[in-house]
C-alpha cells in the first residue's frame, strides 16, 4: 500500500503571486469586481486536486497581527509595500473559494503560515507520509527532507517545479539542512532580515562550503582569508545570529486541528458551483462537473 501524501498549502503566497500575474491584464467580471487572485488561486488548487489526488491537504493563511519575530525585531518585515486594495477586497472570496472546496483552512496569531506548514510537516514525517508544501517560499526549503519536498505552482499549462533536497541544493547552492545559514549570512531583503551587511549569495555559499557552518564562520571569523569579508564577519556576529533566529521556522507550533482532520473532502459542488457562477469562472465550473 503506498503511503499516504499530504499537500499544505501556503495560502497568502499563492493568492498574492496569483494577483502579481494578472497585474497587466487584470481579470474583471460584468460586475466590475476583481477576480484575479481568487481565480489564479482557485486554478493552483483544483490543479494540485485533479493531478496529485492528496489523501490529505489543508489551506495555511498569515495573520495580520505581528508574530513572535516581530518581538525579536520589530523591523521584520517593515519593508513589505502595503496589500493593493483590490487584493484586499478579494479575500473574502477567497476564503469562500476554499470553503466550497470543502478544504480546512487555518491561521494562528503570533506565528506565520511557514511555521504552522513546518509543524504538520514534522508531525505528517513521524506517520510516514509524503509531504508536498505548496510554495515557492525559499524559507521553505530548510524543511525538505526524505519525505518533505516543495511544490511550485508554474504559469499557465507547464509543470510545477518540484524540488527533493538535491532539488535545493542545485537551486540555491547548499542542502536544506544549511539553508537556515545560508539565509542568516546573506539575509533577506524581501523580509527585511538583516544578514551581514555586505555579504551576498556567492561569499555565503563560499563560506559555508569552507567553514561549514554559521557557528563555525563566527567562531574562526579570524580566519577568513579575505580581508573585506573578515571585517564584516568580525563586526557583524550579533545580526548574523538574529537573522539565524528570524529565518527558523518553528517546528513546535500547537496546533488548531489535527492531522488526521486534513483527510480531502469531495468539494460542496453546490456551493461552489454558486461561487463560481456569481465570479464568472466558467473554465473552472467545467473542471469542477
Amino acid at each position: 500500500m503506498k503511503d499516504k501524501s499530504l499537500f499544505l498549502i501556503d495560502g497568502s503566497a499563492i493568492f498574492y503571486r496569483a494577483y502579481f500575474a494578472f497585474i497587466r491584464n487584470p481579470l474583471i467580471n460584468s460586475k466590475g469586481e476583481n477576480t484575479s487572485a481568487t481565480f489564479g488561486f482557485l486554478n493552483s488548487i483544483m490543479k494540485i486536486i485533479k493531478e496529485e489526488e492528496p489523501d490529505y491537504i489543508a489551506v495555511v493563511f498569515d495573520t495580520k497581527a505581528p508574530t513572535f519575530r516581530h518581538k525579536m525585531y520589530p523591523e521584520y518585515k517593515s519593508t513589505r509595500a502595503k496589500m493593493p486594495d483590490d487584493l484586499v477586497e478579494q479575500l473574502p472570496r477567497i476564503r469562500e473559494a476554499v470553503e466550497a472546496l470543502n478544504l480546512v483552512s487555518m491561521e494562528k496569531e503570533g506565528y506565520e503560515a511557514d511555521d504552522i506548514i513546518g509543524t504538520y510537516a514534522r508531525q505528517a514525517e513521524k506517520q510516514e507520509m509524503n509531504i508536498w508544501i505548496v510554495s515557492g517560499d525559499k524559507d521553505m526549503y530548510q524543511l525538505v527532507s526524505d519525505r518533505v519536498k516543495i511544490y511550485n505552482p508554474s504559469k499557465a499549462s507547464k509543470p510545477a517545479e518540484k524540488l527533493d533536497a538535491d532539488g535545493i541544493e542545485k537551486k540555491f547552492g547548499v542542502p536544506p539542512d544549511k539553508v537556515i545559514d545560508m539565509l542568516a549570512l546573506m539575509g533577506d531583503a524581501s523580509d527585511h532580515v538583516p544578514g551581514i551587511p555586505g555579504i551576498g549569495p556567492k561569499t555565503a555559499l563560499a563560506l559555508i562550503r569552507e567553514f561549514g557552518s554559521l557557528g563555525n564562520i563566527l567562531d574562526s571569523a579570524d580566519k577568513i582569508k579575505t580581508k573585506g569579508t573578515r571585517k564584516k564577519v568580525e563586526e557583524n556576529k550579533d545580526k548574523a545570529i538574529l537573522s539565524r533566529q528570524l529565518v527558523t521556522i518553528d517546528t513546535n507550533v500547537l496546533l488548531p486541528v489535527s492531522l488526521d482532520s486534513l483527510k480531502r473532502k469531495k468539494p460542496d459542488f453546490e456551493k461552489a458551483k454558486k461561487l463560481f457562477l456569481e465570479m464568472e469562472f466558467r473554465s473552472l465550473l467545467d473542471e469542477l462537473a
